[in-house]
């Protein structure tokens, strides 16, 4: 049965990664053929090319850098545009398509710069020389040229793509050497209309296949997995929590007329519906986390898909809260399972290192030392699920970003003024700190327990945040670290109207017993 489910799953995941896909593909077409109306042409940027021989001429079929040359063309596929200005004022500029087998006949024996790659940021430019001595015949006074122009100032030439192998030659007018020109090409097609309409079309059947099918086997897998818990059994804050060995309160009968008193006594701390938990291994190797990256791959292939299937259900799941206040009950397993998992690797690999033990490849709760849970909530806020993902969340989004995010180092190339770069650089605060625990476990054997509650408080913040954002609760994440490898409830003092809370006799004659102290914990574990 759960086998039929996951082959629905894994489906229904390709089907709609390859129509997003297309989708996408077929938007970025139409947006080209939008570019193309009225006559206009894609175009590179305007550039100085300059070479001592006598002429540039494009690449052919094995003088291309890579594997990209697309060979002789079966059909035409649309027309190219060249704008060439001699950089000299006043000087002839000559620009010519021709067969390439006429154009190398035409250059034998004279001296030529082959252009093989071109990139324009920042603009380099890479030739091959050949060598010659010979000055070649004037290129107007050729007749194989199929398109071509000639003169002072910007020329302009068109040409509609032919199959066949073809070379762009750009020369000055009177076949001198030291050619010196400002070019850039356009590229125009009729085919982007079509091409935009078929991916667009094709994408979408996909994607009409490809979501059922992902649904229906999420529903499957959720139904399997074990019930999230239903919320109910915490204690709301209002109430009075009993104390170890502590008497309850003992409240005098109320007088008529008078306000009852205050009582102050511990109040439980509700905690978030969504709860997170890491069991450090007391002995853990040395060297085993240098390696856990790759042992770890397997995971990480099947929770790509997983997360697409994630973010797909959680879309689905919004506008059925957005329509009945309820998020549909195997489709909320599914997720919290799918969020389950990845709390797993990252436990085990490098979002805290925590254990040696391999995890499953279940959605379901197991004997695992890392396990999360969300409390299934009976009705959720239809208006919230508007805005709470991206406007609401924000905060917490910023400081999350902040912890995990990377620095990014901005610089100039001082010979393109013009251009900015920019690249990522260094670890997150969150990752340096795992890193830090890494290296002490590697030297000294030792997971300092500080600094392991840090990393389970950075983490228990991620997941509360992830399980808001993703509607599976309406209760706002609170802004702090709850460090430890479990969430404890803790109570903190409070003051409660008398009449708030349940009527107790008053305690006997005699001192209350002390609290049991606390066990000492060890800071550290040892490898």
């Amino acid at each position: 049965m759960r086998a039929r489910f996951i082959i629905m799953l894994i489906l229904g995941i390709l089907f709609s990664m390859l129509g997003i896909g297309l989708l996408f593909g077929g938007i970025g077409a139409s947006v080209v053929n939008s570019l193309q109306n009225d006559g206009g042409y894609l175009t590179s940027p305007s550039e100085r090319f300059d070479v001592g021989s006598s002429a540039i001429i494009s690449a052919g079929a094995d003088n291309m850098r890579g594997d990209d040359y697309p060979g002789p063309l079966p059909f035409d596929v649309g027309s190219i545009r060249i704008w060439a200005e001699s950089a000299t004022p006043g000087k002839e500029i000559f620009i010519g398509i021709a067969p390439r087998s006429d154009v190398e006949r035409y250059l034998s024996g004279a001296n030529y710069s082959e252009l093989l790659d071109v990139s324009y940021r920042p603009f380099h430019v890479e030739y091959r020389e050949t060598q010659g001595t010979q000055q070649p015949p004037l290129p107007s006074g050729q007749d194989f040229w199929v398109a071509s122009a000639t003169g002072t100032g910007e020329q302009v030439l068109d040409w509609n793509i032919q199959s066949g192998n073809w070379s762009v030659v750009v020369m000055n007018a009177d076949a001198s050497s030291e050619v010196s020109a400002d070019l850039k090409a356009g590229f125009r097609s009729e085919l982007f209309g079509p091409i935009a309409a078929g991916l667009l079309a094709t994408g979408a059947i996909l994607l009409v296949a490809g979501v059922p099918l992902l649904i229906f086997g999420a529903q499957g897998l959720g139904r399997h997995a074990p019930a999230a818990a239903r919320p109910g059994t915490l204690l709301p804050p209002h109430v009075a929590a009993p104390v170890a060995g502590a008497q309850p309160p003992h409240v005098a009968a109320p007088v008529a007329g008078a306000q009852p008193p205050p009582t102050h006594f511990a109040v439980e701390r509700p905690p978030y519906p969504a709860r997170l938990l890491g069991e450090l291994d007391p002995v853990l190797s040395r060297w085993l986390w240098l390696v856990k990256w790759f042992l770890a791959i397997p995971h990480f292939i099947v929770l790509f898909f997983l997360w697409f299937a994630f973010v797909v259900v959680t879309v689905i799941a919004g506008f059925a809260i957005l329509f009945t206040g309820r998020y549909p009950r195997s489709l909320f397993d599914f997720n919290v399972g799918v969020l389950r998992w990845t709390w797993r690797v990252a436990f085990y690999a490098y979002g805290a290192l925590g254990t040696d033990r391999y995890p499953p490849f279940t959605l379901a709760r197991t004997d695992y030392p890392a396990d999360f849970e969300v409390d299934y909530p009976e009705r959720l806020s239809r208006g919230l699920v508007l805005v709470k993902w991206w406007l609401l969340a924000l905060p917490h989004l910023i400081i999350i970003a902040a912890l995990t995010g990377t620095s990014t180092v901005r610089w100039t190339d001082p010979q393109t003024p013009g251009i900015r770069y920019e690249s990522g650089t260094g670890f997150s605060l969150f990752g340096f700190l795992v890193l830090v625990a890494g290296v002490i476990l590697l030297f000294s054997g030792r997971y300092q327990r500080p600094l392991f509650d840090l990393l389970l408080g950075f983490n228990r913040w991620i997941y509360r945040v992830i399980t808001y954002t993703a509607l599976m609760r309406d209760e706002y994440p609170p802004f702090r670290l709850d460090q430890g490898a479990r969430e404890l409830h803790g109570r903190y003092p409070g003051t409660v109207n008398a009449d708030a809370v349940r009527q107790a006799p008053a305690p006997p004659d005699g001192p209350s017993p002390p609290d049991a102290p606390a066990p000492p914990s060890d800071p550290t574990v040892r490898g």
